[in-house]
């Protein structure tokens, strides 16, 4: 479990350099882990990130009645029979992805009963989407002070619109229809990888889904599913977060076991800012230690364009960039968490009507302290690009979604080590 007295001490201005394997996707495993509660057979998922996020997924699973088990960073799911089929409120309102037991428990078990969840706190993110695609398909859904309770109907089939793509509402529809009992059509889809990657493990149990990663996809029910050993995609959000990393410290890094194409949007932004950036089959080189870089207006959107994820990131990254670049998202308009803490290192940053100027520059090492997943690695970005040392805390929120964050820097020639909060700071960097 993470101590949330820890901080992470980190000596800036060391550029990052060599080569480092990507993990698998957080933000896919979670949801593949979801797909096990449709079958009394067992499914392994190889190579899941071994993340806060996943091991309270986890707990959730053995909640409502799986047997799980991990070997090394494999993880082993048998929801031979289910002792519940409603999520409790303190492992729900740890994290939004956890509401998407609705579709796999009204698939299962015709029935579930799920709170409203909780996660990361930069704004409203509401899940009436989730509620009318599930009516839409004639789920009978209740609220009863933020609870929801949904029934199955005795035939389940229908087609969603959804009035704006969302990615969680996209993979609870695709749960919940996999067994159902006709055809379920779902319009203005999200196209991120994670939903083809859902749709792909379902398929290799037996589902029959067709159209992911399109606006249209098409599920034709079955009546049952089997097990399946299923490796989720690389995760694109941890390989942009150390692209931004390596380009703000001016350094040259090679990830290795990505999904270029998943990144293009990244890309094609570095490459505007005059960063290098080569990519392979299944590599990508980034090369900012020479030439002068270029501000940028980066618009964060739906995929596939940049992920709101790396929005906080790739701030960050222009802080250290001179000239005026532009930040928005269209996703959540309201995500600038990161900002207040940024200041602290001196960036000169202004939210002017949702959009974020930046005016890039030498940054120095401050105290900060993350209230976000994505909020807490832009901090790391400027600390490892400011001079001076830097203390970050709020690592709870780091440790959701990037694995041995401290130890895969340092691989990388960061001077950074983890400690508690109590003890005072006196590292001994390595090389």
């Amino acid at each position: 479990m993470t101590d949330t007295s820890d901080v992470m001490i980190i000596e800036g201005g060391r550029p990052l350099t060599g080569t480092l394997p990507v993990f698998r996707a957080k933000n896919s495993a979670l949801y593949l882990m979801l797909a096990s509660l449709l079958t009394d057979e067992e499914v392994v998922l190889e190579d899941v990130p071994r993340l806060a996020d996943v091991l309270v997924l986890e707990e959730l699973l053995r909640h409502v009645g799986v047997d799980t088990r991990w070997e090394g960073h494999t993880l082993r799911l048998h929801a031979r029979s289910l002792r519940t089929c409603s999520a409790p409120y303190g492992l729900v309102s740890k994290m939004r992805a956890s509401f998407v037991i609705m579709g796999a428990l009204v698939a299962r078990c015709g029935e579930a009963t799920v709170p409203m969840p909780g996660g990361c706190a930069f704004g409203p993110r509401p899940v009436d989407r989730h509620i009318a695609a599930m009516r839409a398909l004639g789920v009978i859904v209740d609220e009863d002070e933020g609870v929801f309770h949904a029934r199955r109907p005795v035939r389940m089939e229908g087609r969603v619109v959804f009035e704006a793509p969302t990615v969680g509402g996209t993979q609870n529809v695709l749960l919940a229809a996999a067994l159902a009992d006709g055809e379920v059509v779902i319009e203005n889809a999200a196209l991120e990888p994670e939903v083809p990657d859902l749709a792909n493990m379902l398929n290799a149990m037996g589902a029959r889904v067709e159209g992911a990663g399109t606006r249209t996809i098409t599920v034709q029910g079955v009546r049952k599913l089997r097990g399946v050993t299923y490796r989720p995609i690389p995760d694109r959000i941890e390989a942009g977060t150390y692209m931004l990393a390596a380009a703000a410290t001016r350094g040259r890094v090679t990830l290795t076991d990505v999904e270029p194409a998943h990144l293009t949007a990244v890309v094609e932004a570095l490459r505007r800012a005059g960063v290098s950036v080569e990519a392979g089959e299944t590599e990508l080189t980034v090369d900012a230690a020479g030439g002068e870089l270029r501000p940028l207006d980066v618009r964060a959107t739906e995929y596939p364009g940049v992920p709101t994820d790396l929005q906080a990131p790739f701030t960050a990254f222009l802080a250290t960039v001179p000239g005026l670049s532009t930040l928005s998202d269209a996703v959540y308009p309201d995500r600038f968490t990161h900002v207040e803490e940024l200041l602290r290192t001196g960036a000169d940053l202004r939210l002017v009507e949702r959009t974020l100027e930046v005016r890039g520059g030498q940054l120095k090492g401050a105290a900060m302290h993350a209230a976000d997943i994505r909020a807490g690695s832009a901090l790391v970005i400027a600390a490892l690009a400011a001079s001076g040392t830097s203390e970050i805390g709020g690592l709870r929120y780091i440790d959701r979604g990037y694995e041995r964050l401290t130890e895969r820097l340092g691989s990388l020639g960061a001077a950074v080590v983890r400690q508690s909060a109590a003890v005072p700071a006196s590292p001994a960097y390595g090389d």
